[in-house]
């Protein structure tokens, strides 16, 4: 019986070419996407499961409240580690003191490699549960030791054994190989980490880590933890969040909360805001969920138009079975037999379109997905989503198909009724729908992407290059490669800084000034600066001056931004002092004199207000990065050589890295890029889904509508007037899904809008566009159809009967 309902099918798919093709196109290609979205949604939600311990595994963060406002973030004082030991011991497996994630030099022979690693406490390894290919998992117990990822060890030794050999690090110090591990995956945390050095080596590297031992307002580290199995997150944190106001008076003001945050939602779930946990990255696993199953819809919605359009031509056949005795639960189960074919051959066909724009796929999420063909839950999971699809698809179709009266149809007397075809126009504004929300959805993503790339910066980031300088190799010779560097030719000028242009490393408070108010707590990003940080920006002067060689004090010397000197309430700031607040005179640092007041300088979110920033002078020497603006009047290719040529010739041993400004800049935006990239593909295929189904729509509407063309014609009819006769209908369903969508897509991007503080207003523009858009793809979807019905001869049209 089976058999005979897929043969009949079968033929039925053969005699009606066109539209069995528009329905498996379309299917496949919504189905394509939605497996697409699919895997992408899979990848996101499985980060970090390389981590088998991630259920007991996290980052301690703290909460502070400065001025009313609450922020949030995985940046801890060291002493905290000391109290976690000696009094909370008991809750946990692993407390694990780390740095931020550092790029070193590292050499071995010839061969020297820059890359980026942690250091970290012995328990980190085990507690990461790293895979060791070669030497031992507690690699980090001996000080001079180093643990090395395998692609790092196959860089620095080809094929031979790692372990036991010596390689130095930064040019300074040799460390003696303990471990290989095994890369850790893409879509996981550490996944950069190629190396990792022993904490107690890093902390004795620079005095302010030694220092930093009894510093509770120095947030300068990282904290992960293991807790114990008899335990939760949640009990941990109740115990801890307390720790540092009861232990520091002096951080006490800020209302300092400790908590555990696991690492299942590091990646997901990790804004916060005002203290409470507010999403992430889960909202675009949600946006990108909905869209599939859209898309899906949109398919689904093709094939149901396509086959209750078509329900007269199959009346005859229906009257015909009924009357020899098919029973109703036959005729549907031999058309959800023909939806079954379709599902499945459409499946086929998108498995085919998958393979065949995965690359393209991962190119454009940044991504690493792969085909999961062994995987048994994928197949199992795409059984469900074929079975779901026909059901969907087919069932509305079955059911109103195999209810025609047979006396009525075999009489001839067969009538559809005049509102038949209601439920297709619904269905047809349903998908347009969907498709004009989608259209104005991404629009206004683009926007506020635009919109932010359009602020201005505070600097000329054009022709500026940063190269890294984290080496003690390093210290002292700024002015030396000042010199060099502008006297190559390769560069006009240079500044030193502490931090990279784009990003704050550090941020102060505990200071004190004329006229600051009682309780006022300040949070200032702070920048050390060389003499030309001004000039070598392009940084525009508000009031005051840059530092200047000219003027030794300025050694003792600060520049405020704009955005500082509000948030400060100074008034005529030139010439004023800020004096660090601590009540001890005899370790109280001199007083930093306001020389200058500059432009905002984004330095962080371009999404996001300007941060209060001081720059202070570099008396130390200590930068982390040369700023070079290079030489307007030669390539930047033939600049990049001569300084290139200068580094080495300063730095034979050390590898020459650098990084162009703008494409750091730039970098701020790639994560809405990509989701504005994935959006304008979805968009593209639901309107393609949508446009197939309209055309084939339109195709029946012409063949069923053929006499009355003839007659039309016949009768003195224009191509035009019939023309507008054929799409007119399908017009006002567009125009009624334009006033639908409008609104509900204005309300949902508003709210997406929000949480950006600098963001792009919905504009009229943005509608306009998705209407004029709409209309033009309908038109000349329709007017395929329309044209070719309207310039038949007449005398064939009157002859189809």
């Amino acid at each position: 019986m089976f058999r005979n309902y897929f043969k009949i099918a079968w033929r039925n798919l053969l005699k009606n070419k066109v539209y069995s093709f528009i329905n498996i196109s379309g299917l496949a290609v919504g189905m394509a996407a939605t497996i697409m979205i699919g895997l992408w949604i899979t990848d996101e939600l499985n980060y970090n499961n390389h981590f088998k311990k991630k259920d007991v595994i996290a980052q301690v963060y703290q909460s502070q409240a400065i001025n009313g406002d609450v922020g949030t973030g995985p940046a801890i004082p060291r002493p905290l580690e000391f109290i976690l030991r000696e009094e909370y011991a008991d809750n946990f497996k692993h407390i694990v003191m780390s740095s931020w994630e550092h790029p070193r030099y590292l050499k071995y022979g010839e061969t020297n490699i820059y890359t980026k690693g942690n250091a970290m406490q012995e328990g980190g390894p085990e507690m990461l549960d790293l895979k060791i290919i070669e030497g031992v998992k507690d690699g980090l117990k001996e000080k001079n030791s180093i643990m090395l990822s395998k692609t790092s060890a196959k860089t620095l030794f080809g094929s031979d054994a790692a372990v036991g050999k010596i390689i130095k690090v930064n040019n300074l110090d040799d460390l003696i190989v303990t471990a290989v591990y095994n890369d850790i995956p893409e879509n996981n945390s550490f996944n950069e980490m190629d190396y990792l050095i022993p904490w107690k080596y890093y902390v004795t590297k620079q005095p302010w880590l030694e220092n930093a031992i009894d510093h509770w307002g120095n947030n300068s580290f990282q904290m992960f933890v293991q807790i114990n199995e008899n335990t939760t997150m949640e009990a941990v944190t109740s115990k801890i969040i307390d720790v540092k106001k009861n232990a520091s008076v002096d951080e006490a003001e800020f209302n300092p909360q400790i908590f555990l945050f696991p690492m299942q939602d590091w990646y997901l779930r990790s804004d916060f805001e005002n203290g409470v946990q507010s999403g992430g990255r889960i909202e675009n696993v949600w946006l990108f969920g909905i869209i599939g199953l859209f898309i899906l819809l949109l398919a689904c919605i093709n094939f149901i138009n396509l086959s209750t359009a078509r329900s007269e031509k199959r009346a005859t056949e229906v009257g015909i079975r009924k009357s020899i005795g098919s029973q109703r639960g036959q005729l549907i189960f031999q058309f959800l037999s023909e939806s079954f074919l379709i599902v499945i051959l459409s499946f086929v066909f998108a498995i085919g379109i998958v393979l065949l724009f995965l690359n393209g796929f991962n190119n454009l999420a940044s991504k690493v997905i792969v085909f999961p063909w062994t995987n048994i839950q994928f197949w199992l999971v795409a059984l469900v989503f074929i079975i779901v699809t026909a059901f969907l698809s087919g069932s509305y179709p079955a059911i109103y198909l195999s209810s025609f009266n047979p006396v009525a149809v075999l009489k001839g007397a067969f009538n559809a009724g005049r509102y038949s075809s209601l439920p297709r126009k619904i269905l047809v504004v349903t998908q347009f729908t969907v498709s004009i929300a989608l259209i104005i959805g991404t629009l206004v993503v683009m926007n506020q992407i635009q919109f932010s790339k359009d602020r201005p910066v505070g600097y000329d980031k054009e022709g500026l290059i940063q190269i890294p300088v984290m080496s003690n190799e390093f210290i002292g010779k700024a002015e030396v490669m000042r010199t060099q560097f502008i006297a190559s030719g390769g560069a006009i000028e240079m500044a030193t800084t502490s931090s990279p242009t784009t990003n704050v490393w550090s941020n102060r408070s505990g200071y004190t000034w004329e006229g600051k108010p009682v309780g006022f707590q300040e949070d200032l990003a702070y920048t050390n600066v060389s003499y030309e940080f001004v000039k070598t920006l392009g940084a525009k002067i508000i009031q005051g001056r840059g530092f200047s060689r000219d003027f030794p004090s300025d050694s003792l010397g600060v520049i405020l931004n704009k955005t500082a000197v509000e948030y400060m309430g100074i008034k005529d700031p030139i010439g004023k002092y800020i004096r660090d607040a601590d009540t001890d005179v005899e370790n109280r640092e001199p007083p930093l004199k306001i020389i200058g007041v500059i432009d905002d300088i984004i330095m962080q979110s371009p999404y996001s207000p300007v941060k209060q920033s001081m720059y202070a002078f570099d008396n130390v020497g200590t930068a982390s990065f040369y700023n070079l603006r290079l030489n307007p009047e030669k390539s930047t290719a033939k600049n990049l050589e001569i300084i290139k040529n200068v580094f080495k010739k300063n730095f034979p041993d050390t590898p020459f890295d650098f990084q162009f400004v703008d494409e750091e800049y730039g970098r701020k935006f790639s994560s809405e890029e990509r989701i504005a990239s994935l959006a304008r593909v979805f968009t593209a295929l639901a309107i393609f889904i949508s446009c197939l189904g309209l055309f084939g729509l339109a195709s029946f509407v012409a063949e069923q509508r053929t006499k009355e063309i003839g007659v039309r014609k016949v009768l003195g009819a224009s191509i035009s007037q019939l023309w507008l006769l054929l799409s007119k209908d399908f017009i006002t369903l567009v125009v009624i899904a334009l006033l639908i969508a409008s609104p509900f897509a204005y309300y949902i991007m508003g709210q997406w809008l929000q949480k950006f503080s600098y963001r792009v207003s919905v504009g009229w523009d943005v509608f306009a566009i998705a209407c004029f858009g709409a209309l033009i793809i309908t038109l000349i979807t329709v007017s395929f159809q329309a044209i070719k019905a309207a310039i038949v001869n007449p005398i064939k049209s009157l002859r189809t009967e």
